[in-house]
């Protein structure tokens, strides 16, 4: 154990009350790798309502009887986010030791260091990297006790909305295609816009894809363009001919069976954040060890599935490798 440390459980406690709302966000902020490219939703406690207004109304040659009756339509759609709570229970000087190393928490390498924050904002990073991680493959369990099962991460609820037929080649949103490789990347996501909806790729919207998918695409196009004046670069992350389609590849889409082609509005993270129930606290139970209490709400969802705002790719349900 390093020398001159100690930690109090009341400054871990004045810490987590005084950061509440700062250290609230940790676990936000600790999705960087993804939130760029989709919407965070704050205030959002158990779930609300989303949805899209369909219909049509067209200017016509002016008339005093012509009267428009048809209906308009709100496809309703719910994002929840759901309770999740944890007891971390930790020895301070091990995580004083990840943070700073065991050279630099000897003598006076501590002084004027907010060490009771730095221990409770790295848990709570913590919590947030491995909401991270399943952010596409998440299923909710009641009865589970990780990341994983707090809530439905997008292949899921893909998944769910192909097998209920919502998602379909003919609903317009579903594309079957082959296996990716190196020597046909560029084809097949020049497909994948192919096949969209005009609207989807008029206007920014990206391909979120699998990092192996990035890679082989961007092997793909140096061999198949050659020493064209715009081929200046081995990363490629604009589909060719598709100036408005960015190429998004994230880790957590690892082994992920689909590929998504969506606006970043489309892809919803809902959060709370201002409710009372959600807590940060640090408690002493036993001799020599804290346990950090914490409660969120988070969960995730599509604003619309439609085929002007979502096309999804995938092989029979394969993984795309």
């Amino acid at each position: 154990m390093p020398n001159g440390i100690t930690v109090k459980t009341d400054d871990l406690q004045k810490s987590a009350r005084k950061y509440r709302k700062d250290l609230l966000m940790m676990p936000v902020l600790a999705l960087d790798a993804s939130l760029p490219f989709m919407s965070l939703r704050t205030g959002i406690r158990y779930s609300e309502t989303v949805g899209e207004l369909s219909g049509d109304a067209q200017f016509g040659p002016y008339s005093v009887s012509r009267k428009d009756i048809d209906d308009l339509a709100i496809t309703p759609r719910t994002l929840y986010t759901y309770f999740g709570s944890v007891q971390k229970t930790f020895e301070p000087n091990q995580i004083v030791q990840t943070l700073w190393g065991a050279d630099i928490t000897k003598g006076d390498g501590l002084k004027g260091t907010d060490m009771t924050r730095q221990v409770v904002a790295y848990l709570c990073a913590q919590l947030g990297k491995n909401l991270n991680k399943v952010l596409w493959s998440a299923v909710r369990n009641d009865k589970g006790d990780k990341s994983k099962d707090l809530f439905n991460g997008f292949d899921t609820i893909t998944t769910t909305e192909q097998t209920a037929g919502n998602i379909s080649a003919d609903a317009g949103n579903l594309v079957t295609i082959e296996a990716i490789t190196k020597s046909n990347a560029v084809d097949i996501l020049k497909s994948i816009c192919r096949a969209a909806d005009e609207e989807l790729t008029d206007g920014p919207t990206q391909l979120v894809v699998p990092k192996h998918v990035f890679w082989d695409y961007c092997e793909d196009y140096k061999v198949t363009t050659g020493s064209i004046p715009y081929n200046k670069e081995f990363k490629q992350y604009y589909v060719e001919g598709f100036d408005n389609v960015s190429i998004v590849p994230l880790s957590n889409k690892k082994n992920s069976p689909y590929i998504h082609l969506t606006p970043k509005k489309n892809l919803l993270i809902g959060v709370n954040q201002t409710g009372e129930e959600e807590q940060i606290e640090v408690e002493r139970f036993e001799a020599f060890v804290l346990t950090l209490v914490a409660t969120m709400f988070f969960g995730a969802e599509f604003e619309s599935i439609s085929k002007e705002r979502l096309l999804v790719a995938t092989i029979d349900g394969k993984t795309l490798i």
